[in-house]
Order: C-alpha cells, then sequence, then structure tokens
C-alpha cells in the first residue's frame, strides 16, 4: 500500500514546525488516490503567534480551518505563486486536501489556471456536495448536516475528506491523467531541466505542454521544473549544509549563482544563511 510522503519540501523551517504543531499526513479512500497526493492535518495550542512560511507545491489545495473554536472556514487555494507566509494563533485545526499537480481538473472541470495565486470559497467548487453528511458519531457532524472536517479523530476528518470528494464524483480525463504523469516525471527526475527536454522525451511540442499545463496544473511547465528543483533545495539544506556548487549542477543550475538568485527570490533568504540558521536553530 503506497504511504503518503515524509519529506519536507516547501516547508521552511520543518523541525520547527514539528516542534510548534502536530501536523501529519493521511492517505485519500482508495478511490480517490489518482487524484490526491494525501490529506493534511495540523492541530496548534500556542501561547504566541506562530508564523509559518512554504514555498507553495505546483498543486491544489482546499483547506478546512477552525480556530478558538468557531465556525469552520473552506476555501479552494489555487497553485500559489509566491512564498506562502501563515500566521497562527490561539487553538485551532486544520483539515486540508492536496490535490496531485493536475489531479483538481476532474473535479473542477474548468481550466484550473483560473484558480493559480487565488483562493475562492468552496461552495464555488461543489455546492451539493458541501452538503452530504459525514457518517460521523453522534455529536461530531457540523451544524446543518454539513461536512466537519475539522472535527473529531483523524479517521474521522479523514472521512468527511473523502465523503466531499466521493461526492463531486471526478469525470475521468485522459488530459489530466497526462499531465500528472508528466509532472510526476519532472518530480522524479533530476536530469529534467528544460521544457524542450520534457517535450523531446515524450514525443510533444513545447507549445503543447504548455497549453496542457496551463489547463491542467494551473502554472507553465517551466515553473513546475523549477519549483521542483528549488524544493529539492530547500531539503537539502534542511539536512545539513550542502556542496551548493555541486546541488546546483545537479539540479541543472547554470551554476552556483544562479541558484543562489532563485533561492534568495523565492525564500527571501540566501541558501547558506537559510542552513545556517537551521543549524544555529534560530
Amino acid at each position: 500500500m503506497r504511504q503518503p510522503r515524509d519529506d519536507h519540501r516547501g516547508i521552511l523551517d520543518p523541525a520547527r514546525l514539528r516542534r510548534e504543531l502536530r501536523f501529519r499526513r493521511h492517505l485519500p479512500a482508495d478511490h480517490l488516490r489518482p487524484w490526491v497526493e494525501h490529506y493534511w492535518l495540523v492541530d496548534w495550542e500556542l501561547t504566541a503567534p506562530f508564523v509559518q512560511h512554504v514555498v507553495p507545491h505546483p498543486a491544489v489545495n482546499v483547506v478546512f480551518q477552525q480556530k478558538d473554536g468557531g465556525p469552520e472556514t473552506a476555501v479552494i487555494a489555487g497553485v500559489g505563486l509566491t512564498l506562502a507566509s501563515i500566521t497562527l494563533t490561539g487553538t485551532g485545526r486544520v483539515s486540508g486536501i492536496m490535490f496531485r499537480p493536475g489531479g483538481f481538473r476532474p473535479f473542477w472541470r474548468r481550466p484550473v489556471a483560473e484558480l493559480t495565486g487565488r483562493r475562492r470559497p468552496l461552495d464555488e467548487f461543489a455546492d451539493a456536495a458541501t452538503q452530504v453528511t459525514a457518517r460521523a458519531p453522534a455529536g461530531r457532524a457540523g451544524s446543518a448536516g454539513r461536512l466537519a472536517p475539522c472535527r473529531g479523530t483523524d479517521e474521522e476528518r479523514c472521512r468527511a475528506l473523502d465523503a466531499l470528494l466521493t461526492a463531486r464524483a471526478p469525470r475521468p480525463d485522459p488530459a489530466a491523467v497526462e499531465a500528472m504523469t508528466l509532472v510526476e516525471a519532472i518530480r522524479a527526475d533530476r536530469s529534467v531541466r528544460r521544457v524542450a527536454d520534457l517535450a523531446r522525451r515524450h514525443g510533444v511540442s513545447t507549445r503543447w505542454l504548455q497549453r496542457l499545463f496551463r489547463e491542467q496544473v494551473g502554472i507553465g511547465p517551466k515553473w513546475v521544473i523549477r519549483r521542483y528543483r528549488l524544493q529539492e533545495a530547500i531539503e537539502q539544506a534542511a539536512v545539513g549544509p550542502p556542496d551548493w556548487a555541486t546541488l546546483a549542477a545537479d539540479l541543472g543550475y547554470s551554476d552556483q549563482a544562479h541558484l543562489v538568485r532563485d533561492f534568495t527570490a523565492v525564500t527571501g533568504v540566501s541558501p547558506a544563511a537559510y542552513a545556517r540558521a537551521l543549524a544555529n536553530g534560530e
């Protein structure tokens, strides 16, 4: 059985996140796994504000949040183009769905680029689906029979998310499958460094790739390649200061200076400064 990935790619200072918050990932029901990467759950009880920075993946998320015992909110978060800074206070819970890049289109049924860089109310995704009653023990269900993905145990929260997506019934979409396959090739293979490389290997044109990615993923293939390579550099820095020149070459950067510029532009700090801060526990 496939397990949720256990890397920290995109999460800046993951050790601090693990110390301050309860963060975990779970797989969805079997029939949803072709489209969904994982569910991610976060709980917190804080005495001081906590700020988390995340370098977004090329993926759409649906996010439910409940703070200080108040009502749940729910949004669709399109592919983020800039560093995300999330400030948490008091007590709260988040239950999120991270779709595979390209996996949201069969549910959304419109070009995913409409969502890029934006957050939309959940009712734009599935008016009917949000009315489905989650099969949870008495007292766990939300008001008016609505789903309550932030309440109950992890199992109950995941079951509520399963119910939401199952009610939406994704439509078969060969283009979405192709996009997911291509994005996974980028993520898994360091040697994919340019859009032309990807097009040549799969026997398609760069123009066709760009159109497919905009429709299905929400962002162009060049951005996806650079984002995955940058996230790998961030992950390497969290393990221990790497040889930056060697890593830059391995990730397809023209030189170390190019990696440094890209890393600094996205995260707001140089690779060396980031690795040093992690080593010093700052």
